[in-house]
């Protein structure tokens, strides 16, 4: 099968309508560019999901007029305007009615509680244990024993509560070599971490923990944390 180079990088593409694509580009980026300054927000990490939804809303607007010769930029600046309208209105009814903003944004959920995986975040199939562990480490934490609470909050970051030094507890290690020594069996008496809810306990052999049932354990560490 031989493919037609010309055709799939250039077909039809003349010199004067490239430029009209890059004055196209420039103007309609441009344009979300002052959307979003408009919008309040400084950057990605305090978009929370409706906000997303609007960037989302916003690219689709944008993109045809960059390049389709038959959209004209015109009727692509009302959208922008609709879209900002909306978004004015939905953020002063969130501000004016917190169970608005709950159904809007959701609530924050309480990831760790005195040390351990609370129960609630193994119902919701958003969480993602790597990417939790990767947090954690950004924050120079070695293992869940160190921290008192940790919540999610609706825009994606993680708030971290730490217990002083003095009420560290053994905890189930986030860095990746300990962690991977995780396994079903015990070798020899010790305090092991379940590696799905973090509680600890003293074990000499394997089974399941007590708190959640699950039966993979990892030795558990119980340094301080270095800030």
């Amino acid at each position: 099968m031989k493919f037609d180079w010309h055709t799939i990088f250039i077909n039809d593409l003349d010199p004067m309508y490239a430029l009209e694509i890059l004055l196209r580009t420039v103007l309609m980026f441009g344009f979300v560019l002052l959307l979003l300054r408009m919008s309040g927000k400084k950057g990605v990490r305090q978009l929370t999901i409706f906000e997303v939804a609007i960037i989302i809303a916003l690219g689709s607007a944008a993109g045809d007029p960059m390049f389709n010769k038959d959209t004209a930029i015109l009727p692509s600046l009302l959208v922008f305007a609709i879209i900002l309208g909306i978004y004015r209105l939905i953020t002063y009814m969130a501000a004016k009615s917190e169970k608005f903003e709950s159904v809007l944004e959701g609530d924050p959920l309480y990831i760790i509680e005195d040390g351990m995986f609370t129960m609630e975040e193994e119902h919701d199939n958003t969480f993602a244990k790597d990417e939790f562990f990767a947090e954690m480490r950004a924050k120079s934490i070695e293992h869940v024993g160190q921290i008192r609470i940790a919540v999610l909050e609706t825009n994606g970051q993680v708030s971290f509560y730490y217990y002083s030094d003095d009420d560290v507890r053994p905890g189930l290690p986030v860095l990746p070599k300990p962690y991977g020594e995780r396994s079903k069996t015990i070798s020899k008496k010790g305090q092991y971490a379940c590696t799905c809810c973090a509680n600890v306990e003293e074990r000499h052999i394997g089974g399941k923990c007590s708190r959640c049932g699950q039966d993979e354990w990892v030795e558990a560490i119980d340094t301080c944390r270095i800030s």
